[in-house]
């Protein structure tokens, strides 16, 4: 990066950090630290609900996603709206009615003390393992920019947000990610019209999109029922849908979000928002990876996208192989570059039966490249085994430091950098109030102060933050962040959303049976995922609806206490 872009980044967080935690003021108790005393207008919610989900990961690995298999991965997100209804008509007013700090609370005044233990925990394990994933994420950044490995960049990330998140606290955490999300919408809009700027001149953002189109990257809806299909719009609306009312309704890192509202109707206004923008927000952000893609049909992209490991191997014996790999690489473009304009002529003609010809002729073109670059994957893997030879995080990066006019290289990277500050601060928060809140102060010490309240979350967020750490050094060996992190919440979103559903409307069914439920649940979750037996999204539905009738039979079974079984409500 040049000096220009060096100071577009720094100025952009720092201008961001130093705003939040103006805007935070001081916290004395954990109802400040933890929920911004329940103040906050309903477009700060939504904004803050949309920065948490939409971490480095998705303006990382969302174009690099759409680059490599199409748009696909939008249908993931089309039952949002659903459950965004679902969440203002039941979760919402019950937990603002109640008070609570974290959406468990309610479990145990619903059902005992160890059903919100084990939720909780649950809770936990998902969240401080895909926190992990989203410090990783901009990792990749300064690892690409100062051709270092990411276990030193991670090493620094993870450290300057678990400062920032242990000093700001919800309040600070909640109006940096209103700054960030509008920056962010800016800067992507941007980057988009400058893709179809540098296309070729004869190329515009229709012919893109039409020869993304011919090469299978427009694939936006898939109408066909396929369990083993990860993204078609069944396991979209049923599947994401059972996704996103757990994430939404019991994932206290978006549960503290809303909760910081300063009424029901706030909180349901922020969260109608996030259902109405974020299906479209997503769609663009994968078709600028399809722009991305027409683009190096015209532009020779890099054999592979991950320059660290290209710096690697070309230091290692294998330096000869990996070159004439690449001078085959670049031969093997020129042909494939000949065609791509032979295929757009052929559209703009009309003539089909020459689109079919000249179409058959790219894919075998494009077939050839992928050859080759899967040769030079090979040669990285037999350098080293633990080579990370997934470049998909790389794509859109590398197309943003190579290709971007000064300055606004250093807009893009501060855009992911604080998309990741606002999600991994939201992610750290959670976790401790999570920790304090339904461990610490239910459980260990129930009758200390407020400041020891306070000083044990702050603790929790740098215990919770260096174990993310820990995460995200392994987190290379997972592939597509994206992927990855829905992936993980799926193996317990379910199980969890299960447990919410029996509270809300199972009024009989009493916490012993659906303790035991959860954990028989969760352990045929875990089965079919390790299996691969459905597609990851199914998973979802599955926990939350097996889970239902396996505690209702044991309610059956098990014998009712005398007295009543307790419902369980104690000090939160």
């Amino acid at each position: 990066m040049s000096l220009t872009d060096w100071i577009v980044l720094a100025l952009t967080i720092c201008s961001i950090v130093g705003y939040g935690l103006w805007k935070s003021g001081s916290n004395k108790n954990i109802d400040q630290f933890l929920v911004g005393n329940r103040s906050l207008p309903w477009y700060n919610v939504g904004l803050s609900v949309m920065a948490t989900q939409a971490s480095a990961i998705t303006f990382l690995s969302a174009p690099g996603q759409a680059y490599t298999s199409g748009m696909s991965f939008v249908q993931f997100y089309f039952g949002l709206p659903l459950a965004m209804i679902v969440l203002c008509i039941t979760f919402v007013p019950i937990f603002h009615r109640l008070k609570v700090y974290t959406a468990y609370e309610f479990l145990e005044q619903r059902f005992d003390l160890k059903t919100r233990a084990l939720t909780s925990f649950l809770f936990l394990v998902q969240r401080g393992l895909s926190t992990g994933i989203t410090i990783y994420a901009p990792s990749i950044i300064l690892s690409t920019i100062l051709k270092i490995d990411t276990v030193y960049t991670t090493l620094f990330i993870g450290s300057i947000v678990i400062f920032y998140t242990v000093y700001g606290g919800s309040r600070a955490v909640s109006y940096t990610q209103m700054l960030q999300m509008s920056i962010i919408f800016a800067g992507m809009f941007v980057a988009g019209v400058i893709v179809v700027h540098l296309l070729p001149g004869n190329v515009g953002f229709t012919d893109a999109l039409k020869l993304g189109g011919k090469l299978g990257r427009m694939n936006v809806i898939d109408w066909k029922f396929d369990p083993d299909n990860r993204y078609t719009i069944w396991s979209g609306i049923i599947g994401g849908f059972f996704l996103q009312l757990s994430y939404f309704g019991t994932d206290q890192s978006q549960v503290g979000r809303y909760l910081t509202g300063s009424s029901v109707g706030q909180s349901r206004m922020g969260l109608i928002m996030n259902g109405l923008i974020k299906i479209p927000m997503q769609f663009l952000i994968l078709l600028l990876g399809v722009l991305v893609f027409a683009f190096y049909q015209f532009n020779k992209p890099p054999v592979f996208f991950n320059r660290y490991e290209v710096e690697v191997i070309k230091k290692s014996k294998l330096a000869p192989q990996y070159n004439a790999l690449e001078a085959q690489y670049a031969d093997a473009f020129a042909q494939r570059k000949s065609r791509a304009e032979l295929l757009l002529t052929a559209i703009d003609g009309k003539d089909e039966q020459q689109i079919s010809t000249a179409k058959q002729a790219l894919k075998q073109a494009d077939e050839k490249a992928l050859a080759i670059r899967k040769d030079a994957i090979g040669l990285m893997k037999q350098n080293n085994e633990r080579a990370d030879t997934d470049d998909t995080n790389y794509i859109f990066l590398t197309f943003v430091t190579q290709y971007l006019p000064q300055g606004l290289i250093g807009l893009l990277i501060a855009i992911v950098f604080l998309a990741s500050m606002g999600s991994t601060a939201s992610a750290l928060n959670s976790l401790a109030s999570t920790s304090v809140v339904d461990i610490y102060k239910r459980i260990i010490n129930p009758n200390a102060s407020d400041k020891n309240y306070l000083n044990a979350s702050r603790l929790a967020i740098i215990i919770w933050g260096v174990a993310s750490i820990g995460m995200a050094l392994y987190a290379s060996k997972l592939g597509n962040l994206l992927e990855a992190v829905n992936q993980l919440g799926s193996y317990l979103y379910g199980t969890i959303l299960g447990v919410f559903v029996v509270a809300f409307y199972f009024k009989r069914i009493k916490g012993t049976p659906v303790f035991i439920a959860a954990i028989i649940t969760e352990s045929i979750v875990c089965v079919l995922g390790y299996y691969q037996v459905v597609a990851y999204l199914w998973l979802n539905a599955i926990g939350c609806i097996v889970l239902i009738p396996i505690a209702m039979l044991l309610n059956q079974l098990i014998p009712k206490k005398s007295p009543a079984e307790p419902t369980g409500v104690g000090k939160s």
